[in-house]
């Protein structure tokens, strides 16, 4: 399956508005805290541990891009700290760890996202899982809700240029309170 996103940048009231709204107008799924660690290697490779357990995720394809290939493993949220001592030690050290609270709805067929991640900002993110023949029709379809949604779609040049900077900085940008879900 490919996983075909959309994604914006939202202002604190955005995100509190957007919140409100899906509550009443989608499947709310539920809160999480989230850690995200990603690992020097050359395949976008990482580790999640969240409420639910801890993931394996491999995603194919640049970071930002509309749609690419994403495999993911579950495994057991005691694991977190094993799988990441073993990418480390293949040689494979984590160069971001990302810290956010998301909120996650099901919306007129869409998985909506709308994210809290410590030192990056507030974002919405619209995803469908599609074959890849269906990419550039569910494409314009998120773009559509988002602009439903009066929300802009952030450029992807500007999300490759913030990533850059979180990924040089990230240590010093994330709270001690985000830490909590170890």
């Amino acid at each position: 399956m490919i996983e075909c996103e959309i994604r914006a940048f939202i202002s604190e009231e955005e995100y509190h508005r957007l919140i409100d709204f899906f509550k009443k107008n989608a499947e709310y799924k539920g809160e999480d805290m989230q850690q995200t660690n990603y690992f020097d290697a050359q395949t976008k490779v990482r580790t999640q541990k969240n409420s639910k357990g801890t993931k394996i995720i491999l995603k194919k394809g640049n970071v930002h891009e509309g749609a690419r290939e994403e495999i993911e493993i579950e495994c057991a949220g005691e694991d977190f700290d094993k799988i990441n001592k073993i990418f480390i030690e293949l040689g494979h050290p984590v160069v971001i760890e990302w810290y956010r609270k998301r909120h996650t709805f099901f919306w007129e067929g869409i998985t909506v996202c709308i994210d809290d991640t410590e030192g990056y900002g507030y974002i919405i993110e619209l995803e469908k899982l599609i074959d890849e023949y269906q990419k550039e029709q569910t494409l314009t379809e998120l773009r559509e809700k988002l602009n439903f949604l009066k929300i802009q779609e952030t450029p992807k040049e500007l999300f490759d240029k913030k990533f850059q900077h979180y990924k040089e900085n990230w240590r010093e940008m994330i709270d001690e309170y985000q830490h909590s879900i170890h």
